[in-house]
């Protein structure tokens, strides 16, 4: 069983403790960030568990995976919309949004920030208190929280491009001060100074694999390292970072046979890096989103024959184990991997089994980030090796013909393998555009090609037409944001 997080009252506090009504919102409770709490090592442990559980918890009546699995897949070739979806996510999918559109509202991000700064500004005065609180017990609080924050900003550049970079603690309203938004290489900068650091205070491991799965441990930093990296087109470290989690031989692929029910299923894998995880107290939102009598997002149609492939020639079908019934449900077009509770597409999961694990970085996203990256370097032999790997794992159906000589076919072959591989967890839209944009948007076509599918014919010309000002590749800020800090300008694409 799943050992997850354990939930404090202090943790308690700290996820409810929003009590301001200004940017950002982040003001916690009195008492929570005061002196008379930042005392011993054991209320440090209470609030690096509480970091972990602002990611978990919901943002008025949104958790943070939602946001995570819109703005990851919304905009893409994989998902279309269900019949409960709302007008807010039509506009996502068509390309339309304003900036009142309540998915690109970033608050839970920073709540998430706020609670990483304070204990990096708090816990070190801790050791003059408790002289039982050692510095590996510091630095590894702290290496935490670096790393998480590290990871919200990460996925608040990718989304928005520029954002506000705050690295320091609101405890009070005096602390509360408009701060404009950042380049992107500045945060980006800032992500990479926080994660090399947070290495050098992270253990390899905790003691046990449900913490090393749900903590952030040292392999954890280097996936994200190796993330931001490719993001920056920076192969030569990105390669360095991924050889540091492939040769450290504490990951390795899932059996074919075993694929869905325990990278998906059961969760906490040997493949597993790092996962946001759920239990029976804390229920992740999918079983609203994904099953049938409730859906507000579908596996698109087309995955079955133009994605995994169907095998025309055996007379037992060879069949792709990450499509039907993995990823989704081909009777339906159910997202499987949140909500199904074998793998054959037969039960689905109760409201009080919605507890599948949101998985940040697992061993195979890491095999093909290196293969993309050595391609990118003149290696695209070598680049097919690692992909043959994962897609003997996979039992994939060689319907498209992967050329090894050809980098750009490579290219293209490695973007398709992430695609199968790592399905509604969060990577396509990031997976396109950081292909897309790589030498000044040398390959803008590949946005076009998913606004194709995603869209629907009457709406596309003007998607294209959009599409084509790469301001409209991020969110526009919300709204709210805009109103209240006048230090904030509107991406220009929404001006």
């Amino acid at each position: 069983m799943k050992n997850i997080i354990k939930y404090t009252l202090v943790c308690t506090l700290l996820i409810s403790a929003v009590g301001c009504n200004k940017w950002l919102e982040l003001k916690p409770l009195d008492g929570i960030v005061g002196d008379e709490f930042w005392n011993t090592k054991e209320q440090v442990d209470a609030a690096v568990t509480g970091i972990y559980s602002s990611m978990q918890a919901s943002n008025g009546d949104r958790q943070m995976v939602e946001y995570l699995f819109i703005w990851g897949e919304g905009r893409t070739d994989m998902v279309t919309p269900g019949f409960r979806a709302d007008q807010d996510e039509q506009d996502i999918v068509n390309m339309n949004m304003l900036p009142q559109n309540r998915y690109v509202n970033w608050r839970s991000f920073y709540q998430t920030i706020n609670y990483c700064n304070t204990l990096i500004e708090k816990a070190p005065g801790v050791k003059q208190k408790d002289n039982t609180f050692s510095d590996t017990h510091l630095n590894t609080a702290v290496g935490q929280a670096l790393a998480i924050r590290s990871l919200m900003y990460f996925y608040l550049v990718r989304s928005f491009g520029e954002v506000p970079l705050k690295l320091t603690a609101t405890t009070s309203d005096q602390d509360i001060v408009n701060i404009p938004k950042s380049k992107a290489d500045t945060v980006l900068n800032q992500i990479v100074a926080d994660l090399k650091k947070a290495e050098t205070f992270l253990p390899v491991s905790y003691g046990s694999n449900a913490t090393d799965k749900g903590r952030v441990t040292r392999y954890a930093v280097n996936a994200m390292l190796a993330d931001v990296y490719m993001w920056r087109d920076n192969y030569m470290n990105a390669v360095e970072e991924c050889d540091k989690i492939i040769n450290s031989r504490r990951f390795g692929l899932v059996s074919r046979n075993n694929f869905y029910d325990a990278i998906f299923l059961a969760g906490n894998s040997n493949e597993s890096i790092f996962e946001l995880q759920f239990d029976e107290q804390r229920l992740n939102p999918f079983f609203d989103i994904h099953t049938p009598n409730r859906r507000r997002w579908g596996a698109s149609p087309h995955l079955t024959e133009n994605v995994y492939g169907i095998d025309l020639l055996n007379a037992v079908p060879q069949e792709d184990k990450r499509g039907e019934n993995s990823a989704y449900r081909g009777a339906d077009f159910s997202i499987w991997k949140y909500v199904g509770a074998n793998d054959d597409g037969t039960v689905f999961r109760n409201f009080d089994q919605s507890y599948a694990n949101w998985i940040f970085y697992r061993y195979a996203d890491i095999l093909l980030l290196k293969a993309e990256a050595i391609n990118q370097m003149d290696q695209p032999l070598e680049a097919s090796r690692i992909v043959k790997t994962i897609r003997e794992r996979a039992n994939a159906v060689d319907f498209k013909v992967m050329d090894s000589t050809n980098k750009g076919a490579m290219t293209n072959f490695i973007l398709e393998e992430r695609q199968r591989e790592l399905a509604f967890e969060g990577k396509r839209w990031y997976d396109v555009l950081r292909n897309a944009k790589r030498n000044n948007y040398e390959r803008l076509q590949l946005l076009l090609d998913i606004a194709s599918i995603s869209i629907p014919p009457d709406r596309r010309q003007a998607a294209f037409n959009k599409l084509r000002d790469k301001n409209s590749h991020y969110f526009p800020i919300y709204f709210y944001e805009i109103q209240t800090n006048r230090l904030l300008e509107q991406n220009p694409f929404y001006r």
